[in-house]
């Protein structure tokens, strides 16, 4: 166990991470250099198409030091905000942390958020800075902000480009220096009647086994597949094992470890990392964070780490050959590598039975989205964006509401989530950060600088203006240069309204929403204008309405479709015509009291795009 070292990467999006990755790969002969590709790590395609890391990706390499020979293993991380849960999932399995920074950006929001993270679970940082072989780059510069920091002198972060390779072998050295062996939670094992082991024989190994389950995939052979820490004891194949928090007996199907790919061993032991197939069909049985301990001890759960809080809600509805049975397995099989999705059954007068899934924001939203066309080939509808409200109603009684069709009919108070923003960005572009203040709702609750040109901005928001797109009104504030983590930060009483559309004088549930009280003008005129540009004519004028608590806020008419019933009328008396049009009104009243309007289905599509 003295020569195991388990260690993640962590930085902002975009750093380098995945690159670095492949070079470690490459100096430690895991993988043969014909085999070698771009972002080796990122197994999923939709990961090469975007140029970023979506799911935490294990490796076990081997790398010889002064004669010793090393296991290292290594979980590449997302860096994006939205999948801050991934990383807490890793750094519960390991030691250590390289902090990579990207010398031509520099310290980013995301360098700090993954920092603090990894300092509080107390793991041992080598800081790193990385694309040295870039002429513009500012090494020197990058390198001083990252050693303050970290708190250590400029000598000790190391400079390293995943690109030509340089600086890998040091940044090897240091991790094996400096990461320690593997921490152990030792389980208490089974002893005979009276304390003793009365045959004199050892304890079986799998008694004391105790490992912590940080991901998991399906697979059609060997049913789900956890991915495992081993913190004592250690698993063989046929050994018996029981899982927490669903209480349930496996027989261990198959063990071994990660070289990128699966390869199967006779056992994984204490303070290795590795997998397990447990043959099991039903997702819900293996939970990310669970443990997996042997039947013999006395072993208590182990600490996992933060349960995944959704920010973002959205509804999923079936369309096209996709059934809800379909829909509703393939979030089954995307909750196993993807643990932060809340899922429960949703339905909609106008799209049917369907699903409401929490994200952890709105990129979250658009890989699982992809994810789900991609891997299981599902067609759906999606409804607009919302979040969780506590409602206060008129009789005292409050009520979590993140649906629209929940919304009570009067609410006396409405508290709306907050998050606490971190905004890092160049002094040069402060004043067009700053203007975004008041668009979306920001109290600045401090400014300091991080050295250098940089500021960072710390402001309280409304969660709902989030996903107002933010993330691309600051992008378009500082030319790119800006970027920003959150977290959860309460709640606060807000202004927000329901706001119903109505088509025909009938509301329609599926665009039903609440929005904040400052936009609902501006968001019920859009939605009338876009509707009229989509819903067909017919023999009626249909009036469309957006209706906030009574009041008729927007509204649009769509002329009734014109049909020349005289045309076929040739000359004679005018009365003959006077007949058909009279005729023709009247059969347009009724029409107009009675008909009702189908809203297609492409009409919802078009408008719930963003």
């Amino acid at each position: 166990m003295q020569n195991i070292r388990n260690f993640v990467i962590i930085a902002h999006v975009d750093h380098g991470k995945s690159t670095l990755a492949d070079r470690l790969l490459e100096v430690t002969g895991t993988i043969e250099a014909r085999r070698m590709k771009p972002q080796y790590l990122d197994q999923l395609e939709l990961e090469r198409e975007r140029g970023i890391t979506i799911k935490m990706a294990p490796v076990r390499m081997r790398y010889t030091l002064a004669g010793q020979e090393y296991v290292l293993n290594l979980i590449d991380t997302p860096g994006h905000s939205d999948f801050s849960y991934e990383v807490s999932r890793a750094l519960a399995a390991v030691e250590g942390a390289v902090l990579l920074v990207d010398v031509t950006k520099g310290i980013q929001a995301q360098t700090l958020s993954v920092f603090r993270m990894a300092r509080a679970v107390g793991l041992s940082l080598v800081g790193a800075v990385n694309k040295v072989d870039l002429p513009s780059s500012d090494v020197e510069g990058t390198v001083s902000s990252l050693a303050k920091l970290l708190g250590v002198p400029s000598s000790d972060i190391l400079r390293v480009s995943g690109k030509t390779g340089e600086g890998v072998g040091a940044l090897l050295e240091t991790v094996v220096r400096t990461v320690p062996p593997p921490r152990m939670t030792h389980a208490t094992c089974d002893k005979r009647q009276g304390g003793e082991n009365t045959n004199d024989k050892p304890m079986s190994h799998v008694s004391c086994a105790s490992a912590l389950i940080f991901d998991s995939l399906y697979d059609d052979h060997k049913g789900i597949v956890a991915y495992l820490r081993v913190f004592s004891g250690e698993i063989r194949v046929g050994d018996e094992v029981r899982l927490f928090a669903a209480d349930t007996r496996i027989k261990v199907k198959e063990v071994g470890h990660f070289a990128p790919e699966f390869s199967s061993k006779e056992k994984i032991c204490e303070g290795e990392i590795g997998y397990l197939a447990t043959g099991l069909k039903e997702p819900a049985l293996v939970r990310i964070g669970d443990t997996v301990a042997g039947m013999g001890g006395n072993a208590e759960a182990l600490a996992g780490y933060r349960e995944a809080a959704p920010v973002v809600f959205i509804s999923f509805y079936p369309d096209g050959a996709t059934k809800y049975e379909y829909l509703k397995k393939g979030f089954e099989r995307l909750r196993l590598s993807d643990p932060a999705l809340h899922v429960e059954p949703d339905s909609n007068e106008a799209l049917g039975r369907g699903l409401k899934v929490g994200f952890l924001g709105q990129l979250h939203f658009e890989i699982a989205s992809d994810r789900l066309r991609r891997e299981s080939g599902l067609e759906f509808m999606t409804s607009f964006p919302s979040i969780a409200y506590r409602v206060q109603s008129a009789d005292g009684t409050d009520h979590v509401v993140t649906h629209s069709d929940a919304w009570p009919t009067r609410a006396v108070k409405v508290f709306q989530p907050m998050i606490k923003v971190e905004i890092l960005t160049p002094s040069a572009y402060l004043n067009q950060v700053m203007s975004l203040k008041s668009i979306f709702e920001m109290e600045i609750m401090e400014m300091n600088n991080l050295g250098g040109d940089h500021v960072i901005i710390t402001a309280k928001m409304p969660l709902a203006q989030l996903i107002r797109d933010f993330d691309d009104q600051l992008k378009s504030a500082s030319a790119g240069f800006a970027s920003f983590s959150y977290e959860r930060a309460g709640e606060e009483e807000g202004e927000v309204r329901k706001m119903e559309v109505l088509v025909a004088n009938e509301v329609q549930p599926a665009l039903t929403r609440v929005v904040s009280a400052k936009d609902v003008e501006r968001e019920a005129r859009n939605t009338v204008e876009r509707l009229k540009e989509l819903l067909p004519q017919q023999q009626f004028p249909q009036a469309l309405q957006a209706v906030v608590e009574g009041r008729i806020v927007a509204r649009e008419t769509i002329p009734a479709m014109r049909k020349d019933v005289t045309g076929y009328l040739y000359g004679g008396d005018r009365s003959r015509k006077m007949k058909l049009w009279k005729k023709q009104q009247r059969g347009k009243e009724r029409l107009k009291a009675t008909g009702r309007v189908h809203v297609p289905v492409e009409v919802f599509r078009q408008l719930l795009k963003k």
